[in-house]
């Protein structure tokens, strides 16, 4: 059970090292791009080319659904970001129902771990396995495999390191389980944190936090949702930034423009703009966007 690309690699693995898939279940098909062309789930096309039954309930409640499941009778149901699994679903098979989630648990539980260790500066983080409980993110730990963070990561980048990671690290546990030696353990609630969903308004720069955290906010939501900012009216997203040791001389969201640099005052050192996007035009670096956009030293990005 699995939707987005982060699963496409857990489903693959398993594919390789054979194992009877009897069906996949993914998110029904959505219009998606500037023509809203109604397309299938990264997972979807992965299963339909190795020639998998597909499942795509709209509720997972859905009592046609879950009877499904219940005569396909699984051995186990392995979800990779993938919706909240009802109770009448995650107790069909027979030895459980497992989770891939891409954080070391306890910390990150929720919708968004890659985005949340990156915006709040961690420098390691890693992938999970555990068995499913009603309580999101909750269940008995099985493996768990920790990467650094490093300082030229974005929350693309070490996505495609996680998923590559957490493939690995599933078919270890699938295969732990299929061998009877799968020892589980207790999450300990007290180190918990939360990685919840992120919205729009959380995006926006707030050019009075220091240039660090800024950095990190960039980082971790890039490049989607990207974090943005607001120029004569006009959205800029901005991907890529570089922190400069000096400090600022302006009020925070003053710019200091050059020929090929864009600078703005934080609260306390200035940052440096690398690539970014003016809504209606492509994503592009600095030189390129200043050869094509009016702004000047002393305008305000809010």
């Amino acid at each position: 059970m699995g939707t987005p690309d982060f699963a496409v690699p857990s489903l693959e693995i398993l594919i390789e090292h054979q194992y009877p898939i009897q069906a996949v279940v993914t998110a029904p098909d959505k219009p998606r791009g500037r023509g809203m062309h109604v397309v299938p789930s990264p997972v979807k096309r992965t299963a339909l080319a190795h020639g998998l039954p597909v499942l795509q309930p709209s509720s997972l409640k859905d009592p046609f659904f879950v009877q499904h499941i219940q005569e396909l009778q699984p051995d186990l149901i392995v979800v990779v970001a993938f919706r909240i699994l009802p109770k009448e679903v995650f107790t069909v098979p027979r030895l459980g129902s497992i989770n891939l989630h891409a954080s070391l648990l306890p910390k990150y539980r929720g919708a968004a771990p890659i985005n949340w260790a990156i915006i709040n500066g961690e420098t390691e983080t890693g992938v999970t396995t555990f068995f499913l409980r009603e309580q999101v993110d909750t269940g008995t730990i099985l493996l768990q495999a920790r990467i650094p963070i490093l300082p030229e990561d974005d929350a693309g980048t070490l996505h495609d390191r996680l998923a590559k990671i957490g493939a690995e690290v599933l078919l270890h546990t699938v295969r732990l389980i299929e061998q009877g030696k799968a020892v589980p353990r207790e999450q300990d609630d007290a180190l918990a944190s939360p990685a919840p969903k992120i919205f729009k308004e959380q995006c926006r720069i707030q050019w009075n936090m220091p240039a660090v955290r800024i950095h990190n906010l960039v980082r971790g939501l890039s490049p989607v949702p990207a974090a943005f900012t607001t120029h004569a009216g006009k959205t800029i997203k901005i991907f890529r930034t570089h922190v400069i040791n000096q400090p600022s001389p302006d009020a925070p969201g003053t710019v200091t423009v050059s020929p090929s640099s864009l600078f703005v005052a934080t609260a306390d050192t200035l940052l440096a703009i690398d690539e970014l996007q003016q809504e209606g035009r492509k994503r592009m670096n600095v030189e390129e966007y200043l050869r094509g956009y009016r702004i000047a030293s002393g305008d305000v990005l809010k």
